[in-house]
């Protein structure tokens, strides 16, 4: 049995955040790839099985940063899954090859996402396996833009100018899961192992003051864990969109290796799923708790 099954009906919102008892922190925490809602109206449309599907699902990411809350600041969370729409991507990024209908003047079909197909609506999962039966018309890319990408965007948005306003500063924690093992696009050896068990990005010190980037990196290594700096990945739209250190917004982008606490191929958590969650937990109330006073550091360093 999944402890973090999907569901076909969902009676909730489409993105929600946990708010805390009381907000004492300038940390804002995002996880929008951790979403389990998969629609029968999904399903049908998609050539894949649903365990296919959750491929692209940072499972289980949601409940690993869930002490956030415990600790004075918001999760924002993502209840539909990425397979069905990416935040992490421009409103726009559409797929020509996935669409039945001309695209609009201001859609951006160069992007490189877009070139592996895995543009705001995705036309594949991992390892380049079509996720629909066939084209979509481009009336329901524009309805799931409507219905949970720019909800999610506003309540982001909301977030931060909230921490802002009380706080005079805010980090964005944006949460992630990584496979364990990434494509090299050589036959030969066509995979090789992450050596890294988490990866912080900030877009090599342009989205977040280096004291906080530094401060996580030196919490996860000092429990033992192998830390690595912005490769293989520095930080997605949402890291750089958000980031504006002129306005005291900050941004750090974290990866966790799914083998830390899942079984990749059958998507059930390994007995060290609540290790992994602790030390999280006590990495949050770290760095929640130095705001009083290494808070201030960090806002004169950003100033």
């Amino acid at each position: 049995m999944q402890a973090f099954p999907a569901e076909a009906e969902h009676a909730g919102p489409l993105c929600e955040t946990i708010e805390p008892e009381r907000l004492t922190s300038p940390l804002v925490f995002s996880s929008p790839h951790s979403g389990r809602f998969y629609s029968r109206n999904f399903l049908a449309a998609s050539a894949l099985d649903l365990h296919s599907l959750r491929s692209s699902e940072d499972v289980a990411v949601d409940d690993l940063f869930s002490a956030a809350t415990t600790h004075g600041a918001p999760l924002l969370r993502a209840n539909f899954p990425r397979a069905f729409l990416d935040v992490n991507r421009e409103p726009y990024e559409l797929d020509p090859k996935l669409f039945a209908d001309p695209l609009p003047d201001y859609a951006n079909v160069r992007s490189l996402r877009v070139a592996s197909g895995l543009g705001t609506i995705a036309r594949v999962v991992s390892e380049g396996r079509p996720i629909y039966r066939q084209r979509l018309a481009l009336a329901e890319a524009l309805a799931r833009i409507e219905s949970c990408y720019k909800p999610y965007h506003a309540m982001l948005e909301g977030l931060l100018a909230r921490a802002v306003e009380k706080f005079g500063i805010v980090y964005l924690v944006d949460c992630h899961s990584m496979p364990s093992r990434m494509p090299t696009g050589d036959s030969r050896r066509p995979y090789e192992p992450v050596n890294a068990d988490f990866v912080i990005g900030d877009r090599h010190g342009s989205t977040c003051d280096p004291a906080f980037s530094h401060r996580v990196h030196s919490q996860l290594s000092a429990m033992g864990y192998r830390v690595a700096r912005n490769k293989p990945y520095a930080g997605g739209y949402i890291t750089t969109s958000y980031a504006s250190r002129s306005r005291k917004r900050h941004a750090l982008q974290i990866e966790v290796n799914r083998a830390l606490y899942l079984d990749e191929a059958t998507l059930r958590p390994l007995p060290r799923h609540e290790k992994i969650k602790a030390d999280l937990s006590r990495l949050i109330a770290d760095i929640a708790a130095e705001f009083p006073g290494f808070g201030s550091n960090w806002r004169t360093a950003a100033e």
